[in-house]
């Protein structure tokens, strides 16, 4: 069956159609949502959400653009609804901070443990990082999405960059005083 066609019978609230198109899409949205999930359970979860979304909104598709673009656009702000029911982005000081470049090798850092210190991000910093650095989204963009200033969505992922920062460096540290 094409995707043309899964996608017009799960408008039609096919049960068989709507289990492929999750077989089909749940490892990638999967991916999105272990980005912006504190863990494996909380990116389950959302994950489980996400299709409820989808399956309630396929019918809103209308062929424009990229489904898979369309699928991880509603997974990304149905993680995000998670975060601004809880007061996640409440205001909090917004003084500058420098914003820092994180320099990584692939032989030093894995991307298991990028990952791992990316979900231990407090979430605010944790989510404008991800949305910035691995999807791409403007500062102005953010700011929208999560009801945010443009200078608190700076501010958030300067913040986040310096404790990835600090984090890289000391697991470095460690690394090169195991092997002394």
């Amino acid at each position: 069956m094409s995707l043309e066609q899964l996608i017009q019978n799960c408008k039609k609230q096919d049960a068989k159609a709507q289990s492929q198109l999750y077989k089909l899409f749940s490892s990638k949205l999967f991916t999105v949502c272990l980005k912006y999930s504190r863990n494996h359970a909380e990116a389950q979860d959302t994950l489980h959400d996400a299709f409820i979304t989808i399956f309630s909104k396929v019918e809103q598709y209308k062929s424009k653009g990229s489904f898979e673009g369309w699928l991880k656009r509603l997974t990304i702000n149905t993680a995000l609804q998670k975060y601004r029911s809880k007061g996640v982005f409440d205001i909090v000081n917004e003084e500058a901070i420098e914003d820092v470049e994180i320099e990584i090798s692939n032989e030093q850092v894995s991307i298991e443990f990028l990952l791992k210190i990316i979900q231990e991000l407090p979430d605010r910093y944790r989510l404008v990082f991800n949305l910035y650095v691995l999807d791409g989204f403007s500062h102005k963009e953010i700011a929208e999405m999560l009801k945010i200033t443009l200078g608190t969505s700076k501010s958030n992922l300067a913040r986040a960059r310096l404790i990835l920062k600090n984090k890289i460096e000391e697991y470095k540290a460690s690394l090169r005083a195991q092997s002394l």
